[in-house]
């Protein structure tokens, strides 16, 4: 009971510290702008986001390639589908969505270790999670080396993201992290291949700099409008595009990464539940098509060049599912080049 309260205890503090640090960081950013030209976007694809929706996966992934023709995307090589049966590996899927890239000249980042882009987060097979926790992380090992060393020679592949938002270990189903375990993940890719590292964080919850300490490329999350299970609401983070702007100024002082990019720029609905699970009113209270265009705006002014959108898997269900193509041309007029303002 002691060390329940303990942990509690703990937790309070580092969310008070975490509060106190963001409201001067808030304060001192606001009226900041930092325009930046010449914008990137591409976009990240979840495979199994579009199995939970009952869609063919393959048909949306050819469809986000040609309709948006998209020049960048991040895909994720999910322990859990290519080792599903343990010292089994199944490359045909993973395979296929890299070669559709190529065919396309589209730039590929790809994303390995056992906590990666989608819920639960931590993608762990069945066969891993009674490991005990050395045991796992050596799977993890074998696992991320067997993945690198397979598609080190593909030239469409310009960047490895290790692990997802790592530092963010209490948002999802994942154990808590081991730092030094990281750093063996990522010394292991590094000696497998030269090409450039991506290590991500949250852009609103985390400090950046552990790390922005091991990239070669920081990646931040950017998110606007959300549901808060703690708070049980929905709610609008009180930041300007300056925030975003200072924390980098901040994480410089401590990191040098070659780039910073925004990894996931929020362009889907952050729901209670699922969003193919609430009605469109309650998607429309975290995103939509002004919301959409609001964000766009807001990520040009806050000092970066490239952005991954986060929510092409969204944008096809509602075309495919709902009849309901809005979301899909708004980003397409964005991907494409054809960027729609809403000023």
């Amino acid at each position: 009971m002691w060390e329940l309260l303990l942990e509690k205890k703990k937790y309070f503090y580092y969310i008070a510290a975490i509060a106190v640090v963001y409201f001067a960081i808030i304060q001192m950013s606001k009226g900041q702008i930092h325009e930046t030209k010449n914008l990137e976007y591409g976009i990240t694809f979840s495979k199994k986001k579009v199995q939970e929706m009952n869609l063919d996966w393959k048909k949306a992934y050819v469809a986000i390639l040609d309709d948006m023709k998209i020049k960048k995307i991040r895909l994720s090589a999910y322990w859990d589908e290519v080792e599903f049966n343990r010292d089994v590996y199944n490359w045909d899927d993973l395979d296929w969505q890299i070669e559709e890239a190529n065919k396309r000249n589209v730039q590929i980042v790809l994303a390995v270790g056992g906590r990666l882009p989608r819920w639960p987060e931590c993608h762990y097979p069945d066969w891993a999670k009674s490991l005990g926790k050395s045991s796992r992380e050596q799977e993890i090992l074998d696992y991320i080396e067997k993945v690198v060393s397979k598609y080190k020679d593909n030239k469409g592949i310009a960047y490895w993201q290790v692990e997802n938002e790592p530092f963010l270990s209490h948002f999802g189903d994942c154990p808590k992290l081991d730092k030094k375990f990281l750093d063996k993940e990522i010394e292991l890719v590094r000696k497998l291949d030269p090409r450039p590292i991506i290590i991500t964080d949250s852009g609103e919850l985390s400090l950046w700099i552990p790390a922005a300490k091991r990239a070669d490329i920081f990646g931040t999350t950017m998110y606007r409008d959300t549901y808060s299970k703690h708070l049980e609401r929905y709610v609008h983070y009180p930041i300007e595009p300056g925030f975003f702007h200072f924390k980098k100024n901040i994480a410089k002082l401590f990191a040098k990464p070659d780039d910073w990019i925004v990894i996931e720029l929020q362009a889907e609905p952050w729901c209670r539940l699922p969003y193919q699970n609430v009605p469109k009113v309650e998607r429309e209270y975290t995103m939509s098509k002004d919301k959409f265009l609001e964000t766009i705006e807001f990520a040009r002014l806050a000092g970066f060049r490239t952005f991954y959108l986060w929510g092409a898997e969204w944008w096809y269900w509602e075309k495919e599912a709902n009849k309901d193509p809005e979301m899909w041309e708004t980003a397409k007029a964005l991907l494409s080049g054809t960027e729609q303002s809403n000023k």
